[in-house]
């Protein structure tokens, strides 16, 4: 075992792994990892020809996402048992058949589910369900003279900008989390050519008002990783959405729009656009660890039935 901790030296090592072993999970890519790691620390070691990634959280070391390889759970369990506490945002269906030690705890993950939708859905907003959808976006475009633009490296310091008036109107210095995503978008535009983004930008009245930035997760689906707009302008954010599937993002399928953090607000957004379905993930607490109160807690021995 060679902890390393991750860093930009690692990129076309993580990136080649991820392209042979395509990920479900939005946290699986090289951008979210290494963008996010000063709120979540990064680790990673290969075993069995699979690469696994290490998280620091408040309550110990975990394993983040699925083994990226072959190896098999029960397996990383032996090797890594005694150095971690269990496993966070574990896909629902790679724990299918899977034997687990007695005293082993499953615990559904609600908060993380990954929200996944049709591109051709959010780019056409078609059908009855979309009728608000396409009424805000056209009180958007009468309200203002909104210009799209697919964002070059060269736009990068614009949309910095923009996240700092955001930031301003947001107050984020006293919201930690606001802060963190702060750090992670800067990251990941600093590094937006390096690390092969897309992204789209809205420009109202000459300057940018609304950004998003995304990439490939796997060969059927992209991952938007962040979409800001200024909170002035009205339905702002359901347009930069619409646009960004439109004009970006016609080479895929799906479009995995991450998770809601449990935010009532933030859920109610993201199934107001109908999703597909959601990328359900698990926690797997190991024998002996110290459990504190959850809902939906699942103990069986075996989880073949799911």
């Amino acid at each position: 075992m060679k902890l390393r901790q991750l860093s930009l030296e690692h990129r076309l090592f993580v990136t080649e792994y991820l392209r042979r072993f395509p990920p479900e999970i939005s946290e699986l890519t090289f951008t979210n990892l290494y963008a996010w790691r000063q709120t979540r620390p990064i680790w990673i070691d290969e075993f069995r020809e699979s690469l696994i990634f290490f998280a620091e959280t408040k309550t110990g070391r975990v394993i983040l996402g699925n083994p990226i390889g072959p190896v098999l759970l029960p397996e990383i369990f032996s090797e890594y048992g005694s150095l971690i506490r269990g496993i966070e945002r574990f896909p629902k269906e790679q724990l299918t058949g899977i034997t687990l030690s007695p005293g082993t705890v499953v615990i559904e993950d609600r908060d993380n589910a990954d929200y996944v939708y049709r591109r051709e859905d959010l780019a056409s907003l078609s059908g009855r369900h979309f009728t608000k959808k396409r009424n805000h976006i056209n009180q958007c475009l009468a309200s203002y003279n909104c210009h799209y633009e697919i964002i070059t490296e060269a736009m990068v310091p614009e949309c910095l900008a923009m996240q700092d008036r955001w930031c301003s109107a947001r107050n984020c210095r006293v919201e930690p989390g606001l802060c963190g995503e702060y750090q992670a978008i800067e990251e990941t535009l600093r590094h937006y050519r390096e690390f092969g983004l897309t992204g789209g930008a809205i420009r109202i009245e000459g300057d940018i008002e609304a950004f998003t930035v995304g990439e490939t997760l796997n060969p059927s689906t992209a991952v938007c990783h962040f979409e800001k707009a200024m909170p002035q302008f009205h339905c702002l954010a359901q347009l930069i959405n619409h646009w960004f599937a439109r004009n970006n993002l016609a080479d895929f399928i799906f479009v995995n729009r991450e998770q809601d953090l449990g935010i009532p607000g933030l859920r109610k957004a993201k199934e107001s656009y109908s999703p597909d379905h959601l990328v359900e993930k698990f926690k797997v607490l190991l024998p002996g660890m110290v459990i504190q109160t959850y809902t939906n807690k699942l103990s069986p021995p075996t989880l073949s039935s799911f």
